[in-house]
């Protein structure tokens, strides 16, 4: 008995970390343009960031039984971090296509799930700062309308920017930053990159960017190009995680030009790496798990044997994009502080 209750602990702590959906996202049934756009977002009112250094909230948090701490009060460099798509559920208000971040159920959802297992990651490279923003529904990537989706993004895509020339004016101060994201936030933080740090003077600034849960080509920037190893700078990892041995439906079953990491050994070979490499990922209720995945790159994506636990033979995930960060949570963790010492090394 006690067994099985431990089995079916784990097999909850997996599902979560992975988001195993009891449901399917909602559909929206109107176009975007029959749906009416929240307010603009006024960046200066603390309460439109989910996350800032200036205040307690979930990126400072340390994962249960953890040997990590907040070290954000002494960091040189700071972290813009860009969520993912959290609003995926029928819509309750009148908006439907793009999330008004005055709705304080979507706040809570976004702070104890993106920003307490994902922007937390970065707590001890820099101070990290995310907005809440008017993110797109689930919906917009899966309609058939490429109209619908171009506008809701764009909206979107259009806070984001506006959050981050705000951090520029009111934060930075000359400081070395780093860029991460996860699905739809890793859409608008390439966009980003594209526009206002590519070959631009905001360059010399950036430390390197941690675009996850998208599929990312290698030419997406001008003069930004994949990260090589752990300790370069002024470059960009990305990966999309899926169980070893499948290909998504998406995946031509061939070589691609798409850029992956593999987060412990930070190199876009095709080696195995080992879960003895792993210091430590996160799951369910913000639990550290110690060796918790392994990790090999195969054409493009990311692939990992089922995640290092008890009743781990039981479980059938073959896309564990909801938890492409969870997994490699220390990794990141020490690999993103390792680039801001190479980067302050480099130009002493």
């Amino acid at each position: 008995m006690q067994q099985t209750r431990i089995f079916l602990k784990t097999l909850l702590i997996l599902c979560i970390t992975a988001a195993c959906k009891t449901q399917e996202p909602a559909r929206l049934s109107i176009a975007w343009k029959e749906s009416p756009v929240p307010a603009e977002i006024d960046y200066n009112a603390s309460e439109n960031w989910a996350a800032l250094p200036e205040r307690k909230d979930a990126a400072d948090a340390i994962p249960t039984n953890s040997p990590l701490k907040d070290e954000q009060q002494q960091a040189v460099a700071d972290v813009f971090f860009v969520h993912p798509t959290i609003y995926t559920y029928a819509p309750t208000t009148a908006y439907q296509w793009n999330a008004n971040v005055q709705d304080q159920y979507l706040n809570h959802k976004v702070d104890s799930s993106t920003i307490l297992n994902q922007a937390s990651i970065f707590n001890s490279a820099g101070r990290v700062f995310a907005p809440r923003y008017r993110q797109a529904h689930y919906f917009a990537f899966v309609t058939p309308n490429k109209a619908d989706k171009d506008a809701a993004l764009q909206i979107a895509y259009s806070d984001v920017k506006k959050a981050f020339e705000y951090y520029l004016s009111n934060y930075n101060q000359g400081r070395p930053f780093i860029i991460a994201s996860h699905s739809q936030g890793t859409v608008h933080a390439t966009k980003l990159i594209q526009e206002l740090i590519d070959g631009k003077d905001l360059q010399k600034q950036f430390i390197a960017a941690y675009l996850i849960g998208i599929a990312t080509p290698k030419n997406t920037f001008k003069q930004i190009s994949p990260c090589q190893n752990a300790d370069q700078t002024g470059c960009f990892v990305a990966w999309t995680t899926f169980q070893q041995g499948y290909l998504p439906p998406w995946h031509p079953g061939k070589p691609t030009e798409l850029v992956s990491t593999n987060p412990l050994t930070w190199t876009l070979d095709e080696n195995f790496a080992s879960k003895k490499l792993n210091d430590g990922g996160v799951s369910y209720g913000f639990k550290w798990v110690k060796n918790f995945a392994d990790a090999q790159n195969h054409q493009g994506i990311l692939w990992i044997n089922t995640p290092y636990v008890f009743g781990r033979s039981f479980v059938r995930i073959k896309n564990w994009h909801q938890a492409d960060m969870n997994l490699f949570y220390a990794p990141i963790r020490n690999n993103a502080s390792n680039r801001v010492s190479a980067y302050l090394k480099a130009t002493k």
